[in-house]
């Protein structure tokens, strides 16, 4: 008989808090490259997820454990499905992998101009993946 370890694929990020470029920590802006500019920033209580004109970058740290983060960087070109929900105060971005990977990046918190700044940086991705 044969076992098979499970790992879940998905990953769930939730976003409440735009942040200016200025504001972001150093360490969020030594993944973006001189070629690159950012678009937008946004932070949870423990994570960033930067938008650039190229990639998406997740920040995901754990505050239980000192020195653990994990970083995911995403090229726009790697994005095999995407869609965007909107929902009444929520913006969920949902991103299928070419490696089969998921992830799903909730915005909270929305109104009507947090919206449309997002809209404009879903379609910056899904121009970079054409």
């Amino acid at each position: 008989m044969a076992y098979m370890k499970f790992k879940e694929l998905t990953k769930y990020f939730d976003f409440g808090t735009e942040v200016h470029i200025d504001n972001l920590p150093e360490y969020t802006k030594e993944y973006v490259t001189s070629e690159e500019s950012i678009v937008m920033a946004y932070k949870n209580s423990k994570d960033y997820a930067v938008f650039t004109n190229k990639k998406l970058i997740l920040f995901d740290r754990d505050p239980l454990a000192v020195y653990y983060k994990k970083i995911h960087i995403i090229p726009y070109k790697s994005i095999s499905t995407s869609a965007i929900n909107f929902k009444q105060s929520k913006v969920e971005i949902l991103l299928s992998l070419d490696s089969g990977y998921q992830m799903h990046i909730n915005f909270i918190s929305m109104n009507h101009n947090k919206k449309e700044n997002l809209k404009a940086a879903y379609k910056i991705m899904m121009s970079a993946k054409l």
